[in-house]
């Protein structure tokens, strides 16, 4: 296995974790965003507060995503075991 094939195979892993990470974050972010905005305008400090907004935002973006990322996980991991024979030559 020669170093362009270790840092292509590493780059296309990295870049789906950024794909498939990207949309969970996005939406913990504007939801914490949103609720922190709430908790300062009306002066609740309540941690549960920001916890259950977000797990359930996240909750509702794997349901409307999961099969995209699961797809594309599947077709990552079906093309990296596709490409071992050439691999080890």
């Amino acid at each position: 296995m020669t170093p362009e094939t270790v840092m292509t195979t590493a780059r296309e892993a990295l870049w789906l974790t950024l794909q498939l990470a990207t949309p969970l974050l996005l939406v913990a972010l504007a939801v914490g965003v949103v609720v922190g905005i709430v908790q300062a305008a009306t002066q609740i400090n309540e941690m549960t507060l920001s916890f259950i907004p977000k797990l359930l935002a996240i909750a509702a973006v794997i349901v409307a995503l999961g099969p995209w990322m699961l797809h594309a996980l599947v077709e990552y991991t079906r093309h990296l075991i596709e490409s071992i024979p050439v691999m080890l030559n």
